[in-house]
């Protein structure tokens, strides 16, 4: 069996290991859920009452949000629309526009649905930042819903290093 020299060196002449990759550490973590239930009849865009807070330590420093928003609707043939914002800002995009309407029977009552995201978000700030998130009813048909009969919804910001 030969010995592997490393950069043509002896392994006794080997003083340091090559520098870890940065991988950036999480430095803080803020949570929040609701379970109160938000209606909307309109394609306009409307708080959905998740919302949590978080003040980053560097402004190079990312926030990684994770969102998890139980909707439904009833009554009509309808799609939900949610988007994440980070205050006035909409990040991310939509986290989903689902017609939640059932094939055979768009009058279907109380047709319910969760949606999921992941966004890593690059603020540039160290001021306290608020993230939330917003609905609308997009075909304004019926009756869209967050949070149907106090089901809970959770949004998670992580703080990441910057590396």
């Amino acid at each position: 069996m030969s010995i592997i020299k490393p950069n043509n060196n002896t392994i006794s002449a080997i003083t340091a290991l090559p520098a870890a990759i940065p991988t950036g550490k999480v430095l803080q973590v803020v949570s929040a859920h609701t379970g109160t239930q938000a209606t909307s009849n309109s394609a306009t865009y409307a708080d959905t009452g998740l919302t949590a807070s978080i003040t980053p330590s560097s402004s190079s420093n990312k926030v990684l949000v994770l969102v998890q928003q139980s909707a439904g609707k009833h009554d009509g043939n309808t799609k939900v629309n949610i988007r994440m914002y980070r205050d006035s800002t909409e990040i991310g995009g939509a986290v989903a526009g689902r017609d939640i309407a059932e094939t055979n029977n768009s009058n279907t009552n109380n047709v319910g649905m969760g949606f999921s995201n992941s966004y890593l978000d690059s603020p540039s700030s160290t001021s306290s930042l608020t993230y939330k998130t917003q609905f609308n009813n997009n075909d304004a048909a019926g009756t869209a819903k967050v949070q149907v009969a106090s089901g809970q919804s959770y949004i998670t910001l992580m703080e990441i290093e910057a590396w």
